[in-house]
């Protein structure tokens, strides 16, 4: 039986044949992308896993390189301290101290005419912590005389925080002081979680919701108000990456966050943010984190700051350039206000508060108030001796705080008077340049440093590395060697002021002339030295012995080798002024040797002790000859070339120094103390050309200047048991009566005075003048 089949339909069958390439490719189209998908499923794990190695690594390690933080010492009050109370208040504003009619908490002061009421900050110094202090301080004058507590009890001391005045950085000049989250005002996490993460302690590190609740806020506001990212964001792309707008970085950015998130309580992440966030910029050096914004722009601790000072550091968070409140107060001001508005609004203060703070002033300090790295060449000092115990990674990235002896008011005065000087000076001389540096005569603390006649310019400091000829400045040392030995010489033995002709030490003969081209004769040693005469100077150091002369040099602490030759000794040798202070610091101290201190104490981030720099004293000559040359550059003031001083400065203060001047005046030089000063200042050109000054018309006049304008105190006399003073007439050498015409009260070692007497009228034999000496002693 044939069964009869329905033939297939070819077009049927034609259109399954060319379906099947089709599904054909499509699953192995399908196929591939899944592979992909798994592969690029595994890299990005991978990925994630070299990401997250990233993120923990510095996170839980060391997060940031701190800069070693270096402070001025701190101000002292106490009875009898000499202070002018106007530089009291300066100093208290420069710190961030707030005046106020109530002193009620730490950070402010009030003040009555000579009466201030000071709440000082608490501060953990070198030798321990202090708690804040509550103080009442009463001047007469320029001088202390009460300073009492609370309770109306004597304080003995009272000692403000330090002033800080700037750092070590490290190459990137990133600074920051860091802080605890409980540090922060709570008005400052709450306005800050408000502006810019609502949702932060809620989300996983990034917030899809927040991106488009900004863009309602900030419709509603009219402004910018708000961002998108998340606070670990920002954190992460300031932390980890770039600032670069592209889809990798904010992909990075993203799973980085997710991860910092998973790894790290929020508090953690938050206190980080407090810390890294970028708010400005202050030449190199970059502002990080609102410890150190707090000091930046207020000159206040975190802990101190109005409600006005939180939202402006809050409103910084978006743009500090932009926003920069010394450059664009206005547009910072508006910013501001409407922080304040949206913490009203979050019911974080209340609105009263809001409106009040809104009509304060921005309150931000000036750079010139700040004074943070305005002291580049007292912090060159200070790096050259921490380089000596320190490596230069440690200086920039452990957060070292080093405390140091640079007096914040006597720099300022320094440079205040180097600036004004020059100013005056250059119109001769136009490129005039100058250097200064201040010591405590009695202990060789370095108070103050200036390396240009421009204070904040950093580069070359002409106080450590420029060195010169220093014309006269080295005569003392001659005289010292003479006075050394009381049976030649006293100050008032005549000296020949005569022409010389002396081997150069180069196969020619040397011919010094004096300044004013006259010779003199013989000349009493002390005016010698008054009025600078060079022959004289060369005619004794010759008497003496060069290499004597180069000793007591050395002896004086001049630790550079010089060159025998005798030039030398009118200065022909080149130093630098931190060189001169060293010798004359000498001088000042009465005899006693002592290297200049310009660091105190160092002390790690934690603040426990590293390194104590003591005073180191040695005596390294005897009282008496250093009484009687210490007598001679008094006359230099007095009589001789030092004199301009006493134009400005009263009479009753007994000053002492030498004046410096070189050949064609291409150097002035001034150095001298007073009873708790020293200071040596330099003046020149760096092309070394002529500048038509003297010592005395250029140099002087800077030192003069200083000492006018700071608290200073007459040389006081060694008191050694070997000096008497005896009425003399210098001119002639001879004893005489104190009443007697051209007499002079001259103090010389026992058993050198003179033994010629020289009455009223005419010379009288011995015999007839120790009759005399009976007689005047008993009527006396």
């Amino acid at each position: 039986m044939v069964t009869n089949r329905k033939a297939p339909s070819r077009g049927k069958s034609s259109r399954r044949r060319k379906k099947a390439p089709k599904m054909g490719k499509l699953r192995r189209g399908l196929s591939v992308l899944i592979k992909l998908g798994v592969v690029g499923l595994i890299l990005l794990a991978a990925y994630s896993v070299y990401l997250d190695a990233v993120v923990t690594k510095k996170f839980e390690g060391k997060k940031w390189a701190i800069p070693a933080q270096v402070y001025a010492r701190p101000l002292e009050l106490y009875e009898g301290q000499l202070l002018n109370p106007n530089e009291l208040q300066a100093q208290l504003r420069r710190q961030g101290y707030q005046a106020v009619r109530d002193v009620r908490r730490p950070g402010t002061f009030a003040r009555t005419g000579s009466r201030f009421t000071i709440y000082s900050r608490g501060f953990h110094f070198p030798d321990g912590a202090e708690a804040s202090r509550y103080a009442n301080v009463a001047f007469s004058g320029n001088e202390v005389v009460s300073l009492k507590g609370k309770a109306a009890e004597n304080i003995p001391l009272l000692r403000l925080d330090p002033q800080p005045v700037g750092g070590i950085y490290p190459s990137t000049f990133e600074d920051r002081i860091l802080i605890r989250e409980s540090q922060a005002p709570k008005p400052l996490i709450k306005a800050l979680l408000a502006i810019e993460d609502k949702n932060f302690y809620d989300h996983w590190g990034i917030s899809p919701s927040s991106i488009a609740r900004a863009f309602l806020v900030n419709l509603r506001a009219g402004g910018v108000v708000q961002g998108g990212s998340t606070l670990t964001q920002q954190l992460v792309k300031n932390f980890y990456l770039s600032n670069d707008r592209t889809l990798s970085r904010k992909i990075n950015e993203a799973i980085m966050s997710v991860l910092l998130d998973f790894h790290y309580s929020k508090d953690e992440i938050l206190e980080t943010y407090l810390n890294e966030v970028y708010l400005g910029q202050h030449g190199r050096r970059a502002i990080h984190g609102f410890g150190l914004a707090s000091h930046f722009y207020f000159a206040q601790p975190i802990q101190e700051l109005s409600l006005a000072r939180v939202a402006l550091l809050v409103a910084l968070v978006k743009g500090p350039s932009y926003y920069d409140p010394r450059r664009f107060p206005e547009r910072a001001k508006e910013r501001r206000n409407l922080i304040l508005d949206v913490m009203a609004e979050e019911g974080i203060v209340p609105q009263s508060e809001a409106e009040r703070s809104k009509k304060l002033p921005l309150g931000v300090v000036t750079r010139e108030q700040l004074n943070t790295s305005a002291y580049p060449a007292y912090i060159d000092m200070v790096k050259k001796q921490l380089r000596e115990d320190y490596d230069e990674r440690d200086l920039t990235s452990e957060g070292l705080r080093i405390f140091t002896n640079m007096d914040p008011i006597i720099q300022r005065y320094a440079q205040k008077s180097m600036t004004e000087t020059v100013g005056q000076l250059d119109k001769d001389s136009p490129d005039l340049q100058g250097a200064m540096v201040v010591t405590s005569a009695q202990t060789g603390d370095l108070l103050a440093v200036v390396g240009d006649r421009n204070p904040g310019y950093v580069g070359f400091n002409r106080a450590l590395d420029a060195r010169r000829p220093v014309g006269s400045l080295l005569k003392p040392a001659i005289y010292l060697t003479a006075l050394e030995q009381p049976a030649r010489f006293t100050l008032t033995t005549p000296v020949k002021d005569k022409l010389i002709q002396v081997d150069d030490g180069q196969g020619g003969l040397w011919e010094p002339s004096n300044y004013d081209g006259k010779s003199r004769g013989m000349v009493p040693l002390q005016e010698a030295l008054a009025k600078s005469y060079n022959q004289a100077a060369i005619q004794t150091g010759m008497a003496l012995g060069l290499d004597n002369v180069l000793n007591t040099v050395e002896r004086l602490g001049v630790d550079k080798k010089l060159p025998a030759y005798p030039s030398v000794m009118l200065g022909a040798a080149s130093l630098s002024p931190m060189d001169i202070a060293s010798m004359y610091q000498t001088i000042a101290s009465g005899g006693f040797k002592m290297p200049l201190r310009a660091i105190d104490a160092v002390v790690d981030a934690r603040g426990q002790p590293l390194r104590r720099y003591s005073i180191s004293v040695e005596r390294a000559f005897n009282s008496a000859p250093m009484e009687l040359l210490r007598h001679a550059m008094g006359e230099v003031m007095r009589e001789g070339t030092g004199r301009r001083a006493y134009w400005s400065i009263s009479q009753d203060i007994q000053l002492a120094g030498k004046s410096g001047t070189t050949n064609d005046s291409r150097d002035s030089w001034f150095a001298g103390f007073t009873g708790n000063l020293m200071a040596v200042t330099w003046l020149g050109n760096d092309d070394n050309s002529p500048t038509n000054l003297t010592g005395s018309s250029g140099a002087l006049r800077v030192w003069t200047r200083f000492m006018q304008q700071v608290p200073i105190k007459s040389v006081q006399s060694l008191n050694s048991e070997q000096i008497e003073y005896v009425w003399t007439k210098p001119a002639a050498n001879v004893r005489t009566g104190k009443r007697c015409e051209g007499a002079v009260k001259v103090p010389y070692i026992k058993g050198s005075e003179p033994e010629g007497y020289q009455g009223c009228s005419r010379a009288v034999s011995e015999p007839v003048k120790t009759l005399f000496d009976s007689i005047k002693s008993w009527f006396e």
